[in-house]
């Protein structure tokens, strides 16, 4: 009788164990935490800066290099090639506990279909096509993070927000090549370019050598997206007063690497736009960006790279211009725990009165410096 029990069973457990296979779900993610040093921070009211406010500052700080977060991921084999994936991801400020931007998943909510040969689709809160594709292009997308990024992240290559309510395409990768896209619903009946963003960008990788190009547009950039947006104690002094103007941001990126043993060499440029839609407050902004790797020992890695931004202020006829430098040095533990030191330097020159390093107020002089030593771990 046993034996009968278990040969009936038996069909039954390895089926189980086939379904088990063909679907998984992964539970990841990072922490980071560190100190900063900044020589001159000045502080905020309702958006703008305290006259003779500018200090010292030493913070802790989470989320740098690499941003806090926990996530879950999974796939389920659907037959024929197809499977169904989920992502949902959450930051969080591991300095106190807090959620990331007080929001469940505040960094990725999307579900969709996946087939090797076709690509993937999926809906739902996901990053935009050139952080996909053209972000690892900048030192802050292998090292550094968002105190690296071009001055408060203005061409989000430093992923500073992602898109709700988007649809986006990702194809495979076919001879070297690959393609994204993705289109943002605004949401407002009657309404229907309110809100709304799209992007689409294209890569290539030829052994050693890899390059990129992208556009990114967000319509209405103070409300359809969470970017560094002036309020409260916060001061965007760089274009803040052109975002909450902008009828548009429209942002044309493009980079290139290329990996010559333990040396990774990297460069990339962007053309942003804040459009107001009548030439009354517009302000245009170009970066340019030059940095690179080298891998010391296989459990040692320094960075360097020099950004130059130039704009044009319509609405006054200046033009603001930032020089920033940034240096890192990372030094493995393990394969999932490392610790680092970093910092940067920026200037502000021509009609920028203010340096600004993104993740910070500004300063009340045109020199801004930040250093930072912490510690990552991945799980």
């Amino acid at each position: 009788m046993k034996k009968k029990i278990i040969a009936a069973a038996l069909p039954l457990a390895l089926a189980a164990a086939g379904a088990h296979a063909q679907s998984s779900v992964t539970l990841y993610g990072i922490i980071d935490l560190g100190v900063d040093y900044a020589n001159n921070v000045a502080s905020g009211s309702n958006g703008n800066l305290v006259p003779n406010s500018g200090n010292r500052l030493v913070q802790m700080q989470s989320g740098v290099p690499a941003g806090s977060r926990w996530g879950l991921r999974g796939s389920e084999d659907l037959g024929g090639g197809y499977s169904a994936i989920f992502r949902l991801e959450s930051g969080f400020n591991a300095a106190t506990g807090g959620l990331g931007g007080g929001l469940a998943f505040s960094r990725n909510a999307y579900v969709g279909l996946k087939n090797e040969q076709y690509g993937q689709i999926t809906l739902g809160k996901q990053w935009d096509a050139t952080v996909d594709l053209i972000e690892p292009y900048s030192l802050n997308g292998n090292y550094g993070g968002w105190y690296f990024a071009h001055p408060n992240d203005m061409d989000n290559l430093d992923n500073g927000f992602p898109v709700n309510n988007a649809i986006k395409y990702v194809s495979p990768v076919i001879a070297g090549f690959q393609f994204e896209g993705h289109y943002s619903l605004g949401g407002q009946a009657g309404q229907f370019s309110n809100n709304a963003s799209y992007s689409a960008a294209a890569a290539y990788t030829l052994g050693s050598f890899s390059a990129g190009v992208g556009y990114l547009r967000v319509n209405d950039p103070i409300t359809a997206v969470a970017g560094y947006g002036s309020g409260g104690g916060f001061v965007n002094a760089v274009y803040g007063n052109a975002l909450a103007n902008a009828r548009y941001q429209g942002i044309l990126s493009a980079g290139a690497s290329y990996v010559l043993g333990s040396l990774k060499l990297m460069a990339n440029y962007s053309n942003v736009d804040f459009s107001s839609g009548n030439g009354s407050h517009d302000l245009h902004y170009q970066n340019y960006e030059v940095s690179g790797t080298y891998a010391v020992t296989p459990a040692f890695t320094v960075g360097a790279g020099y950004t130059f931004t130039t704009g044009l202020d319509h609405a006054s006829d200046t033009e603001p211009k930032y020089h920033q430098v940034n240096l890192i040095g990372q030094y493995s533990l393990s394969k999932r725990t490392s610790v680092y030191a970093m910092g940067s330097y920026q200037h502000a020159a021509g009609s920028a009165d203010n340096a600004q390093i993104t993740g910070f107020n500004p300063s009340s002089t045109q020199n801004q410096v930040i250093t930072r030593v912490g510690i990552t771990h991945s799980f």
